[in-house]
């Protein structure tokens, strides 16, 4: 009797935000802790703005530029940056706000079944990871997890683009179909990388039945890093 298993993938490549770790509060911390910042230091651009207004600003600057998809940070640099001219405030003050940013958005809580998860695979399959954002896993404390780490504002081109998960593969020393990606946004990640020769599989941890909107078939769906080690184990032996 012949199995339909298959060997291990000799890697397992994940998604960052929302995958590893809830962001959507962490980017609401991190705004209202800038927002802070600029009333103490930086007056005359919280008087006229709101963390609101500074937001519509973004998204009408990534209209016009949408370049910036690849670094968000820069959008959110480039928007401080014409609030403290409308202002009139000093503008060196914007690199410092971004600091205060920053060290806020790295401060994520990853999901309880996360770092376990990361200690089971370990030794077992070469570790990436491969984000849009810009969180920053060495920050996070995090890096020593990966072998590989690839981010679009470094690499110049984002998800769902092959480019990005090709980069990561050569740079791992995998070809695309001994690797498997892991990922929470099914047009982003699960499309992205099959696209791009991957398997891909949907980290859904909500229950969102978004996919039959789409007609994107996931090689697996799972909830959290215990469903993953499981379709791991029943699909690969």
């Amino acid at each position: 009797m012949t199995s339909n298993r298959r060997a291990w993938p000799k890697a397992i490549l994940f998604d960052l935000d929302d995958t590893l770790w809830p962001i959507a509060p962490v980017i609401v911390q991190a705004e209202e802790a800038m927002f802070q910042w600029l009333r103490e230091h930086a007056p005359l651009v919280a008087q006229r703005f709101t963390i609101e207004t500074l937001r519509q600003a973004r998204l009408q600057l990534l209209a016009q530029r949408p370049e910036f998809q690849l670094d968000l940070g820069a959008l959110r640099r480039a928007g401080l940056l014409a609030a403290f001219e409308q202002a009139g405030e000093n503008v060196a003050k914007v690199e410092l706000a971004m600091t205060e940013f920053f060290a806020a958005r790295n401060s994520v809580v990853p999901y309880d079944d996360v770092l376990p998860g990361l200690l089971r695979l370990k030794g077992r399959v070469l570790l990436g990871s491969i984000s849009n954002g810009n969180a920053d896993l060495q920050v996070i404390g995090l890096s020593h997890h990966f072998q590989v780490s690839v981010a679009a504002h470094q690499l110049g081109c984002c998800k769902p683009d092959a480019a990005i998960f090709l980069e990561a593969c050569r740079a791992l020393g995998v070809e695309p179909q001994d690797a498997v990606y892991v990922g929470d946004d099914i047009l982003l990640d699960v499309q992205g990388a099959q696209g791009a020769g991957l398997s891909a599989v949907w980290m859904n941890r909500n229950g969102s039945n978004v996919h039959l909107d789409h007609g994107v078939v996931p090689d697996a769906i799972v909830a959290d890093f215990d469903g993953l080690l499981d379709w791991l184990k029943r699909a690969h032996g």
